[in-house]
């Protein structure tokens, strides 16, 4: 009798413990893991109010990346992105040197690639990421001196305040505000004979080889840099602003941004040529000024010039200065009068930099609160699906991620800190997979086919919290997922005020269905709920 009161109480625990590692497990795991069969749970499904969004002037100072070149996307146009950056001596109050005699004077800003083999002549072979548009794309580039004296913060009646930039600041037409373009000095410096350089500058793919000749054996050492911008610029500019530059204007970063303001990167189209755009850290990049100058003087009076080397880094306040020359069905759909907030949009229109999101509202979820709450539902797992009009993205580089988050505070929803460490598919950007927003693609097509946005806490929440408030939820596309900082736009409206930094970063944009009645149920944006309900 013992014995099998004991037997029924341990298999009763065991079955207690294995349905509720069953429950964790189907709670944290995502997609990639289980699939979608959710254990035969059918899905409740909410209509959802979306519709669209356009983004005016933004905030485009101080991001980690920044487009340059002009990516041409067939559904919703010209993207131009130009850029403007501070600089700063590596060292200040460098000793130069008498009589100094300029060498070169070569920027680098480094590629994002990885490398797809090695090289059997030495070093690796590469692809570039981040590159879009036409992979074989030219575009006319210029590098100027920049007469804009960028700051990070500045004092009104006493108080300091953080510089802002906007992405119009170099195509705005406004007289008492800052035009990159307009204050541009000189001639551009990459005045190169080789068009590669400037006419018809492109992304080169290979990587550098660099050779450094030993003084005493005269042997020569080849080191392979990964693929980097390299342009060599015009060594009279450099020979008289750094070389013969008095000590004090080299002697301090303020006084040094105040001698020589920065640089600013213009591209044009190149004649003939399709374009393209690439993402870039300019914060790697600099210039590296080799020269020979007399270190020291003999008895016999013979002077010896040393090979010698100061470097300028990009560094200090940034804006990155877009351009949209916008189709005109997608200029139409985000027309503000075109927007249709009491039915929903039948189509959502997603695009970075100054583009557009889509607004999500759940209030028609939020009438069934009180019912769930009396009937006790448990909620496993809650979703939205946006579904990609395909046809219409036909030929368009697509995002490979996008962003969900409270548009009513600018902030994260409590899904966005969903527990995982590391990324899938050995792509970095692909962390908080759980929370998703994942490109899923067609195994047929390799085309899109949706994204999903995993808010099971922000619906648990809502639930469970009365006193919770159903937010606005904001849809963007996004560079970075792990960006959740927000820029401010220049003008404020009634629905936003601020735009996801992520997505500033990003040229590209997509076009999902919308929720409005008229698009066909299997497309139409709702949110599916699957609950575990009591008999």
């Amino acid at each position: 009798m013992y014995n099998t009161s004991f037997i029924k109480k341990i298999l009763l625990v065991a079955t207690v413990v294995l349905l509720y590692s069953c429950d964790k497990d189907f709670n944290a795991i995502g997609d990639e893991l289980i699939g979608d069969n959710h254990f035969g749970l059918e899905a409740e499904k909410y209509d959802v109010l979306a519709y669209n969004q356009e983004v005016t002037p933004v905030q485009s100072n101080a991001l980690a990346i920044n487009g340059l070149g002009i990516y041409d996307n067939p559904v919703l146009g010209t993207t131009k992105s130009n850029y403007a950056s501070q600089v700063g001596l590596s060292a200040y109050s460098p000793v130069i040197g008498e009589e100094p005699e300029i060498v070169n004077a070569i920027l680098s800003v480094p590629y994002f690639s990885h490398v797809t083999a090695t090289d059997p002549k030495g070093g690796n072979v590469y692809e570039l990421d981040s590159i879009y548009g036409d992979p074989k794309g030219k575009i006319n580039l210029s590098v100027y001196e920049s007469g804009v004296q960028m700051r990070s913060s500045y004092f009104d009646n006493g108080n300091q305040y953080a510089q802002l930039y906007y992405n119009d600041q170099d195509s705005n037409s406004n007289p008492d505000d800052i035009n990159f373009d307009k204050s541009k000095i000189g001639v551009r410096l990459n005045d190169s004979i080789a068009k590669s350089q400037n006419d018809e500058f492109f992304f080169d793919v290979a990587q550098k080889k660099d050779s450094t000749v030993d003084a005493t054996t005269k042997k020569v050492t080849y080191t392979y840099v990964a693929p980097e911008m390299r342009l060599s610029l015009n060594k009279a500019f450099f020979q008289t602003k750094i070389l013969k530059a008095s000590a004090s204007k080299l002697s301090s970063p303020d006084v040094f941004q105040e001698y020589f303001r920065g640089l600013y990167f213009k591209v044009e189209k190149s004649e003939g040529n399709p374009s393209n755009m690439a993402l870039l850290d300019f914060s790697k990049g600099k210039i590296t000024i080799k020269y020979k100058a007399k270190t020291e003087i003999t008895t016999d009076a013979e002077t010896v010039k040393e090979q010698k080397t100061l470097v300028i880094n990009l560094s200090g306040a940034t804006a990155s200065l877009l351009q949209d020359a916008k189709k005109a069905d997608y200029a139409s759909a985000i027309s503000p009068s075109n927007i249709n907030n009491i039915e929903g949009d039948e189509k959502l229109y997603l695009k970075g930099g100054q583009g557009s999101l889509a607004v999500i509202d759940l209030s028609s979820f939020a009438t069934k609160l009180t019912e769930i709450r009396n009937n006790k539902w448990m909620v496993n797992e809650a979703n939205l699906v946006f579904y990609i009009d395909s046809d219409k993205m036909t030929g368009a580089d697509e995002p490979k991620r996008v962003y969900l988050y409270d548009l009513t505070n600018n902030a994260p929803i409590l899904d966005y800190v969903d527990g995982t460490t590391g990324y899938l598919a050995q792509d970095p950007k692909l962390t908080r997979y759980i929370f998703d927003g994942i490109l899923n693609l067609d195994p047929s097509t390799k085309r899109g086919r949706y994204y999903k946005v995993r808010i099971t806490n922000h619906i648990r929440n809502l639930i469970k919290d009365a006193t919770a408030k159903n937010v606005k939820l904001g849809l963007v596309v996004t560079e970075s997922i792990d960006i959740s900082a927000s820029n401010k736009l220049k003008l404020k409206n009634n629905v936003i005020s601020e735009v996801p930094r992520g997505s500033v970063m990003s040229p590209l944009g997509t076009i999902l269905y919308g929720s409005k009645a008229s698009v066909p149920d299997d497309k139409r944006l709702k949110l599916e709920i699957y609950y575990t309900k009591p008999n």
